[in-house]
């Protein structure tokens, strides 16, 4: 054995060393001072984890547990069909969401006997980048000199080990698991018209998605960025709502039982709302006694929110870089986005509503809100919007801001195109 292989050995040797000391102590300090049999319990457990005997021991115990990234338990805790373990990388891609998309790294799930996940924990390991389990599938000749002194017994546990990546027996369902009958024919009285699906948990692409919704939730990124929201200030983390989330809870008080991943969750399954969203559009009525379109424009929400993030922005006098145009950018594009929203509401009006006596706009804006209908005719009705749009950009900015003329110059260009656009599909249609 090399000098380099040696030392790879005695790492990987210390690190299993380390996991059975931890999980020795663990036991250990379970065991109450007054307890009359401490000193044989002690004993005992010393004993238990030597490492030689509890390697043998788990090398036993590890064809009581299954790699999944699909698992039935969920289903149903007592179906006893078959679990899979599927490769994400060697799934199809698709445009819907699935466990395909977890090709660039996901967690493996372990099934079986609870009493046995010790072993799982094992060969969760890490040496070198890859875990123990890696290295035993791939028949690493340091590890097996690291499990055993003993070059045929460490290759005959280094094998056992390997064993809970592959599958077990054929893939079979169960009476207690969900089946579906899919139709892949034209004849729906025919049985060979219909392929018969049992659908799995897919375990591996859940406990992401658990992932991910504990750190937009509770993560210290994620409520720094609702902090910053509440004041009104700018964050580059975006702010994630989730409405309606329903937990559902798998094993009981027993998740163990269930799977590794869903004892790490503590048996939370976080349930998306799949509910058709509830559009609330406000009533749009005519722009009557104001002057300029931008007064009600100005006025919503949506605006006004992103005009301060901007003005707030800037004012914090961020780095002259392409980070810092591009967010100032984005933020503009933002507000041009909500105009042409802004249009298109008052688009769905009746026209000639701006020929009313009650409509004050200037014969630019009832041309640019009003195309079919107002009087005026105003062929660069887009050119004057984004004059005036960046007029108004530049009001909103102008305390504490010193913004003049190049400013304004700039924020028409970024509106000039995208109105021009939406002026154009106008004519177009009609």
């Amino acid at each position: 054995m090399s000098d380099s292989d040696a030392q790879r050995t005695a790492a990987i040797r210390a690190t299993i060393a380390e996991f059975l000391k931890q999980r020795l102590n663990d036991k250990l300090d379970k065991i109450t001072k007054d307890d009359e049999e401490r000193a044989a319990k002690s004993t005992a457990l010393h004993a238990q984890f030597r490492p030689a005997t509890w390697i043998e021991d788990a090398a036993r115990r590890v064809a009581q547990i299954q790699a999944v990234t699909h698992s039935l338990k969920p289903i149903h805790p007592d179906a006893r069909g078959s679990s899979l373990y599927c490769d994400p990388k060697e799934l199809p891609a698709s445009n819907e969401v699935g466990s395909h998309v977890l090709a660039d790294g996901f967690d493996t799930d372990v099934v079986g006997n609870a009493a046995a996940l010790d072993v799982y924990k094992l060969l969760k390991l890490r040496h070198g980048g890859s875990s123990l389990l890696e290295l035993a599938v791939a028949g690493d000749a340091a590890l097996a000199a690291a499990l055993s002194n003993d070059a045929d017994q460490g290759q005959t546990w280094m094998s056992a080990f390997a064993g809970l990546a592959a599958p077990r027996g054929n893939p079979a369902s169960h009476t207690l698991a969900k089946q579906i009958y899919w139709p892949v024919g034209d004849d729906p009285h025919d049985d060979a018209s219909y392929h018969l699906l049992a659908p799995l948990y897919p375990t591996s692409l859940v406990h992401h998605v658990y992932q991910t919704l504990q750190d937009t939730r509770f993560g210290d990124e994620a409520k720094a960025a609702r902090e910053a929201r509440k004041q009104g200030v700018f964050h580059e983390r975006p702010v994630r709502e989730y409405p309606n989330l329903a937990i559902q809870s798998l094993g009981g008080t027993k998740p163990q039982n269930i799977s590794q991943l869903n004892s790490e969750r503590h048996g939370d399954n976080c349930l998306l709302a799949s509910l058709p969203p509830l559009w609330r559009s406000p009533d749009v009525k005519p722009l009557y006694g104001v002057a300029s379109l931008f007064k009600r424009y100005g006025a919503r929400r949506a605006v006004r929110d992103v005009a301060v993030q901007l003005r707030r922005f800037l004012a914090a006098a961020p780095a002259a870089n392409v980070g810092t145009r591009q967010t100032r950018d984005d933020l503009v594009l933002a507000l041009i986005d909500e105009l042409v929203q802004f249009t298109a509401e008052l688009g769905t009006l009746e026209p000639g509503w701006s020929n009313a006596s009650e409509c004050e706009l200037s014969p630019a804006h009832r041309a640019w809100l009003d195309p079919l209908g107002a009087e005026a005719k105003v062929d660069d009705a887009a050119e004057h919007v984004a004059h005036d749009f960046a007029n108004w950009l530049n009001a909103q900015l102008r305390d504490p801001l010193p913004v003049g003329d190049p400013e304004f110059l700039y924020w028409r260009q970024l509106a000039r195109e995208p109105l021009q656009d939406l002026q154009g599909e106008v004519v177009h249609e009609y």
